[in-house]
């Protein structure tokens, strides 16, 4: 937080001089007809004047009747924070509860799980090593990996080394999505999540189980959302910088914005403090899933943050502030995906035309959201404490109610 600065004693000391004497009966007029005018505007109103040039400090609560009709259809808590150019402070929505047991309700400072939000943060992390000249888009994956890492699966299927950094960032490299693996899709999100939820899992291991399958298409045939795309980004990062990509993310980004809510906790299940819990239905129960071992998800998926953290991400990032404009470009290019995803970002149309930028993510349990204009001067963020697979989010529904108001509305 920025401290307002101290003004000088030097200009705390000095005072208004006093008008010259020949100004005194002029200045004396005039605020007796101001005092006049004030009088009658005040009778004739029979309210006191107020500045009209004063504004709200958060902007309208737009996203509040959205959030009550999720919690409505079976969602325990839902919350958003918006942020906005013109206003002085941001704006903290919340519907039902961020505990089940004890009906605490979420709070702004709250943190959470934010499944694939951790992605927009390792493209813009490769993307400033291929500013650096350190990489390039359309080099082979494998030119910058650790040695020692499985290239392909049984019978040559799933051949990482003709993927290039590019494919992986837009999802067009048609590897195998490792959470889509039976046994291990069993264990993150069925029936053995109680037995398996803090198993601890490597890269190289989830890269071995996705690479076990054949591909979902010929690199570059087309886009095919895959985590096993960002698991290799992650380990790309590690190759060329030297240092592992949580490291490289917290030096890059999360310092320079501020961002002290963020973290990459690696194996640790617990989360920081404050926080609520996370709902998830297994079968016909529902399940805490507060507490797990997020190794499974890595650079796909691991992050841990806050509703701040996100519109502060995303303000800094599509204001210009991490990435070159030609690096800008590229992570908003979806032309090789059919206008689907770009490079870790993507657009989405309204139904009142107007289109917004960012991702979503969903881990056990949660499951969030952040959209902003191009520009970044207008952000939105908001979560639920449970995931999809236990409770349709209709997140077009929330963006729709923020972005698609009477523009210009308070």
């Amino acid at each position: 937080m920025t401290k307002r600065p101290r003004r000088p004693a030097a200009a705390r000391a000095l005072r208004p001089a006093a008008p010259p004497a020949g100004h005194r009966h002029a200045m004396v007029r005039t605020a007796a007809l101001a005092v006049l005018a004030t009088l009658l505007l005040t009778a004739s109103t029979g309210q006191p004047l107020t500045p009209a040039a004063r504004k709200p400090a958060r902007p309208p609560a737009r996203t509040a009747p959205a959030l009550h009709r999720l919690v409505g259809d079976g969602i325990p808590g839902a919350a958003a924070l918006t942020t906005r150019a013109g206003f002085p402070a941001a704006r903290f929505s919340t519907a039902g509860v961020g505990d089940l047991r004890s009906g605490r309700t979420m709070g702004p400072q709250d943190h959470f799980r934010a499944g694939s939000l951790t992605k927009p943060l390792v493209a813009t992390v490769v993307l400033q090593l291929a500013a650096e000249h350190r990489l390039a888009l359309h080099d082979s994956a494998a030119a910058h990996l650790p040695p020692g890492l499985p290239m392909t699966g049984p019978g040559d299927r799933s051949v990482l080394r003709r993927v290039t950094i590019r494919q992986l960032l837009d999802h067009t490299s048609g590897l195998f999505n490792y959470t889509d693996d039976p046994r291990l899709a069993q264990q993150l999100f069925g029936t053995g999540f109680g037995a398996h939820r803090y198993d601890r899992h490597t890269p190289a291991e989830l890269l071995r189980t996705a690479l076990r399958h054949p591909p979902a298409a010929a690199p570059g045939a087309r886009y095919s959302y895959s985590n096993t795309n960002y698991l290799v980004l992650g380990l790309v990062i590690r190759a060329v910088t030297g240092r592992p990509y949580a490291t490289e993310i917290r030096r890059r980004l999360l310092v320079p914005a501020g961002l002290h809510h963020t973290s990459f906790p690696g194996t640790v299940p617990a989360l920081p403090r404050p926080h609520g819990r996370a709902y998830s239905h297994i079968g016909d129960r529902r399940v805490d899933a507060t507490s797990l071992d997020p190794s499974w998800a890595g650079a796909a998926g691991e992050m841990v943050t806050t509703l701040g953290d996100l519109n502060r991400f995303f303000s800094a990032l599509l204001g210009g502030r991490f990435l070159a404009p030609r690096q800008m470009a590229q992570i908003r290019n979806e032309k090789h995906t059919g206008g689907t995803y770009g490079l870790g970002l993507y657009a989405t149309e309204l139904p009142c035309g107007v289109t917004v930028w960012g991702h979503n993510g969903e881990i056990n349990g949660s499951h969030a959201r952040t959209a902003a204009t191009p520009d970044g001067r207008h952000v939105l963020s908001y979560r639920v404490n449970t995931d999809t697979h236990s409770a349709p989010v209709p997140d077009t529904a929330v963006l729709t109610a923020e972005f698609c108001a009477r523009r210009g509305g308070r």
